[in-house]
């Protein structure tokens, strides 16, 4: 199992609790990254969005792609996996920065296509935002015109949403950027199986994230395609000495303090992302359904879940933690060497 974590360019990932020091800050996410590596995490999934889902829409967000664009530049081991949403970036112009950006940091940037689901910042930032189905049909045509710029000189493309003819981008990375995605849906999963090198999944059960596995390598076999070259999954852990302490760490963050404002989040995201499983409001907590694996325990409890996990395909932990300096350092210590 590989361990990596998110980003956290909202700040804290709690909802529901105000005294995290997990910062919204570039100074902060510096020192965590660089402080990460040395832990042995293996990649940092930066998530994009311009306003702020767990704190509100008026809290502070910063932006993916400058935060990617930073810890390029000031690391030397870890994946940079930035989230990219096609609505939100003109492909040709993405293509010769993601290209940049894997030089700065010697091939360690990838690219998570997300179809984008929060219509109300849409509409604040000017985005047409159109239905569930056309959002992943652009998603899979504009990979492939990424993938197009990134390999042909010229480059050629008649297609539904884009059209280019005698494009130039150069110079091409030295390594095809690996593109990961995740999705629930029929059409997310139909579209995801042609154009994602890596599949992710919101936090779930061992039977739910067995299940999805074995789907999307089915529909890859199925059209004839390269298999998937891992699976990675969103978690939150929480570990203590006793799994008492970890029991009470849980339900102080998920003791709803305003559930006007929770309510209508909530309902929000369920309401435009055609989730395959029902969402509790306890598990909306965090982002992500990071608490449905139930992560939470000693260190010797949670990784016996997690090698079941492993058993049913997983490769891969992208983990959400509060606070998030100390609990990436504890987990690094007491978690990770027991793998």
């Amino acid at each position: 199992m590989k361990f990596g974590y998110w980003t956290p360019v909202f700040g804290s990932w709690l909802r529901n609790v105000d005294d995290d020091s997990t910062k919204c800050s570039w100074e902060y996410i510096k020192d965590l990254t660089l402080k990460a590596e040395r832990l042995g995490y293996v990649l940092t999934l930066v998530p994009e969005l311009y306003l702020n889902d767990i704190k509100g829409e008026k809290a502070s967000a910063l932006d993916a792609w400058a935060i990617s664009n930073a810890l390029a530049a000031i690391t030397s081991k870890i994946e940079i996996l930035a989230a990219l949403r096609p609505q939100y970036h003109q492909v040709a112009l993405t293509a010769k920065q993601i290209a940049t950006i894997s030089e700065i940091c010697g091939g360690r940037f990838s690219i998570n296509m997300v179809s984008a689901w929060w219509a109300e910042e849409a509409r604040q930032y000017g985005i047409n935002f159109d239905g569930h189905d056309d959002r992943y049909g652009l998603t899979k045509e504009y990979t492939d015109v990424l993938r197009g710029f990134w390999s042909k000189s010229p480059f050629h493309h008649q297609g539904r949403y884009f059209h280019f003819e005698n494009s130039y981008n150069e110079p091409k990375p030295s390594t095809m950027p690996l593109v990961y995605a995740g999705g629930e849906s029929e059409k997310g999963r139909s579209a995801i199986a042609e154009f994602a090198d890596k599949y992710l999944m919101h936090g779930g059960t061992v039977e739910e994230v067995r299940g999805k596995i074995a789907d999307m390598k089915a529909r890859k076999q199925k059209a004839g395609l390269v298999p998937f070259k891992g699976f990675g999954m969103a978690t939150y852990i929480i570990i203590r000495d006793t799994e008492e302490e970890a029991l009470k760490e849980l339900e102080r963050i998920t003791t709803i303090k305003n559930y006007a404002d929770y309510e209508n989040s909530y309902q929000n995201f369920t309401g435009n992302s055609e989730l395959d499983v029902e969402i509790s409001k306890q598990e909306y907590s965090v982002s992500n359904r990071g608490l449905r694996p139930n992560l939470v325990g000693t260190p010797k409890q949670v990784a016996q879940r997690i090698k079941a996990y492993e058993e049913a395909g997983l490769d891969l932990l992208i983990i959400q933690c509060a606070n998030m300096k100390e609990e990436l350092e504890r987990i690094a210590n007491e978690l990770m060497p027991l793998f």
